[in-house]
């Protein structure tokens, strides 16, 4: 195929002849090649991915987008993330299981991913929904891409999707059912009828993240990225695997602690033989209220060891106590939440991750609120003196960051140390 340009010089392509210069008599020519078999067959490739994969909300709507990762059809519910790095840690944090996550960043994927930034032994999340995904990574400490590393491990991907839009949609109706799919043989009315008769609400989804069977924790934070460490007498401490981070597990161990780690419905009982300085109620996916064990289990504990609680931990205690909880309209999610820290007058940005609050009018009295969130008021922890209760709704450990709140790992150690001498 070939397209001959007689007059350059009105070709937009093609250079203006100089002023006062005679007219260019040369041809511009323009060759296009097409293969045979392509024309043949009457399809021709191209050479970018096209749309080949849906995300339809309960609320009727379809999003167009292309997959990476595995391939098929996830239902899950839609929260977004508002988070600026991390987002290999965010995979592999057991309390998104059952969530799709959506990043409001709108450029993931470049700088891969590594072995050292997981914070649990696999990925939890029923999948992740990104704008733009990096072609390249960038990063020294890179060993895989995250296209490959969520196939790896069967987590659903798609980007080239409008994730502004569907955050404004999520911000203003709530957190959504959706379903994730590459099959085309599934209609939007199929999948939007999954998405209606899927629920999340009162689903025990601890005991899918939780260890089996009890082990002792010894890894520190690596000296290369600890800043808050020091000699200390050690304490012994149970924490209660409802999906725990690894890094909260290293903050616990760099400030000292000897860590028992075991199952969410490790009795009490045995807990309290161990004799442990402080149990750690650790975060956690889901509906406090679907777990009724593991109130149960906080009860029996409080007032014979000192215990903290974070995240889902927190919202145990504050059952435990006889308070209330309530899921929220979209949650927290992301490492730029800011938090007014009332004991110590000052305000920490955290890294939230939690569709569940505590709701503080329907605790009891000498219940004290310490943490209050500043986006929306909302309770971010609590202490009981008399009973050595201390807990936060966010992660303090916050890997990959901020560290604001990593030093209520050490105001742990201090209430053990106080609650030991006082015995």
């Amino acid at each position: 195929m070939v397209f001959a340009i007689t007059n350059p010089s009105n070709c937009p392509i093609a250079p203006k002849p100089p002023t006062k210069a005679k007219p260019l008599k040369s041809l511009l020519t323009v060759k296009c090649f097409a293969s045979p078999h392509s024309v043949a067959s009457g399809v021709v490739e191209r050479p970018w991915k096209t749309s080949d994969a849906r995300l339809v909300l309960e609320d009727g709507s379809v999003w167009k987008a292309k997959s990476f990762g595995a391939r098929g059809t996830q239902v899950g519910e839609v929260v977004f993330n508002t988070s600026l790095t991390g987002y290999q840690e965010i995979l592999t944090d057991p309390s998104y299981a059952g969530q799709f996550v959506l990043m409001t960043n709108p450029h993931i994927g470049n700088t891969g991913v590594n072995f050292d930034d997981e914070e649990s032994n696999q990925c939890f999340l029923a999948g992740l929904v990104i704008r733009s995904l990096s072609i390249s990574t960038s990063n020294w400490r890179c060993t895989e891409t995250l296209g490959d590393y969520l196939s790896e491990r069967n987590i659903m991907g798609i980007y080239d999707v409008d994730t502004r839009a569907i955050t404004r949609r999520l911000r203003q109706d709530g957190s959504l059912i959706g379903v994730l799919s590459t099959e085309e043989s599934k209609t939007d009315e199929e999948l939007l009828e999954m998405s209606r008769l899927w629920d999340i609400v009162g689903v025990d989804l601890i005991s899918g993240v939780s260890c089996t069977a009890p082990y002792e924790w010894v890894d520190k934070t690596k000296p290369e990225w600890d800043f808050n460490s020091n000699e200390r007498e050690i304490y012994h401490v149970v924490a209660y695997d409802f999906g725990i981070k690894h890094n909260i597990l290293r903050r616990l161990a760099s400030y000292g602690c000897k860590i028992t780690v075991v199952p969410s419905k490790w009795p009490a009982l045995e807990t309290l033989k161990m004799k442990p300085d402080g149990v750690l109620f650790s975060n956690g996916p889901g509906d406090p209220s679907a777990v009724p064990y593991a109130v149960e289990t906080v009860k029996e504990i409080l007032g014979k060891a000192p215990v903290f609680g974070i995240c889902m931990g927190h919202q145990l205690l504050g059952q435990a106590l006889g308070g209330k909880t309530f899921k929220m309209k979209f949650g927290h999610h992301g490492g730029n939440h800011p938090v007014r820290n009332i004991m110590g007058s000052r305000v920490e940005i955290s890294a939230q991750n939690h569709n569940y609050a505590v709701d503080p009018a329907s605790l009891p009295e000498g219940v004290e609120v310490t943490h209050i969130n500043l986006n929306d008021g909302s309770c971010a922890g609590l202490a009981y003196p008399q009973l050595n209760i201390m807990s936060l709704q966010y992660h303090p450990e916050a890997s990959p960051g901020p560290h604001d709140s990593d030093t209520v790992f050490g105001e742990f150690v201090e209430l053990m140390k106080r609650a030991k001498q006082k015995a």
